[in-house]
């Protein structure tokens, strides 16, 4: 059993909020929209075009209480997608293990700024990693930490494929990565709090954490804590030792074989932190979040605030796939729960997003709700890149 390497896409800020939608088939009429929209222009930004590498699309738009939604069918088999159709959110599931970390907080269970070897005792090898990680440091991407399986041989697109019913635990994947087998195990990547490089390792560190902390499983905990205070009844985390199929209705999405086959790769394996979702319960999230349902003031204040160094300035990001739109480029862009992402107005939009194979989502806000946006691609290719569709998207949405 192995933990599958993360695809670029997640690692990488999409230049937008929406994204796209099928190539080879109309999308549908938008519902809802009114007057403050520009249907014409939204249409149009997901008009379909050959190289865009999608299978399908659920999206939706909210701007100063007007609201768009859009779908595309499925371009492989030309049947329709519902709007509320399910479909694999990735990474944007960090941000809920943040919030159970920050709830653990105000309750006085964990402190932010202390170690994670002082928690987790061990789990970290000292000769290799001998300055302290926070546990801060693990929300904000400032640890230092190897990436997931940092320094294993590429996996071929066929074995992932095959690969794909896999289900690792946290401590089979926090495994996988520090003690690999046939390779000597990775070391820090920088000293902790020094840059902001994104990690999806620490949040394997982070889900073992909440596991221990709190004695349940993270599907039990994110379930109490996140999805039913937000009445979220359409997200459903992965179910441990098992592969599990996005529920109906649901967006498909394809990856190709090397002889050019597409497989239907909506069952998968997973973490435990591994989850779908609907466009309607991802806004939901956001909603619910940045009005302050979920937390106290005080952690309420870590959505919008990225780490710094003595200086009183962001502190540098590595790397140039990420943080690096908008006169801020080249600094950290994420807080302990999500990134932001500028306008071309200098609106600050928040959120995350993510991506399992086949399938690529986002869900973004500005702070006072009055800009919104989800979406959610089925893809029918290997591309990794960011879509440009997106960039189309989000343009035709935020900046009429």
């Amino acid at each position: 059993m192995s933990l599958r390497r993360p695809s670029a896409v997640s690692l990488a800020v999409l230049t937008t909020v929406v994204a796209l939608c099928a190539v080879g088939v109309p999308a549908q009429a938008a519902t809802g929209a009114s007057p403050g929209l520009d249907r014409a222009a939204l249409r149009e930004a997901i008009a379909l075009r050959s190289d865009d590498g999608a299978a399908g699309i659920v999206a939706g738009v909210h701007r100063d209480g007007d609201t768009w939604r859009g779908t595309s069918g499925d371009a492989v088999t030309g049947k329709r997608v519902n709007s509320g159709a399910h479909f694999r959110i990735g990474s944007i599931g960090k941000p809920m293990e943040a919030v159970i970390l920050l709830q653990l907080s105000a309750e006085g269970r964990v402190d932010l700024d202390q170690s994670v070897q002082h928690y987790l005792p061990g789990l970290l090898p000292e000769d290799r990693f001998k300055t302290p990680v926070t546990v801060r440091q693990l929300l904000n991407h400032t640890s230092g930490l190897p990436q997931d399986l940092d320094g294993a041989s590429p996996v071929s697109q066929d074995a992932a494929i095959d690969g794909r019913f896999d289900s690792v635990s946290f401590d089979q994947s926090i495994q996988q990565t520090l003690h690999p087998e046939g390779r000597p195990g990775p070391g820090p990547r920088f000293g902790p709090g020094t840059v902001q490089e994104y990690n999806s390792f620490g949040y394997r560190v982070a889900g073992k954490l909440i596991e221990t902390l709190t004695g349940h499983s993270f599907h039990d905990e994110v379930t109490r804590r996140v999805l039913k205070p937000l009445g979220m009844r359409d997200t459903a985390t992965s179910v441990p030792g098992r592969a599990t199929s996005v529920p109906r209705p649901y967006l498909p999405g394809y990856l190709p074989r090397s002889t050019g086959d597409l497989v239907d790769v909506n069952r998968q394996g997973g973490l435990p932190a591994s989850m779908t979702s609907t466009a309607a319960d991802l806004d939901r999230f956001i909603t619910g979040l940045f009005t302050g349902r979920l937390l106290r003031p005080a952690q309420q204040a870590e959505l919008f605030t990225v780490p710094r160094g003595t200086d009183g300035k962001p502190l540098p990001y590595a790397g140039s796939s990420n943080c690096n739109q908008g006169p801020a480029k080249g600094t950290a862009c994420y807080s302990a729960v999500q990134m932001y992402f500028p306008l071309p107005d200098g609106t600050l939009l928040w959120g995350k997003t993510g991506s399992d194979m086949g399938y690529k989502a986002g869900v973004f806000a500005a702070p006072d709700l009055n800009r919104r946006a989800v979406y959610a691609v089925g893809t029918s290719s290997a591309d990794d890149r960011a879509p440009a569709i997106a960039q189309r998207l989000a343009l035709a949405a935020f900046t009429r």
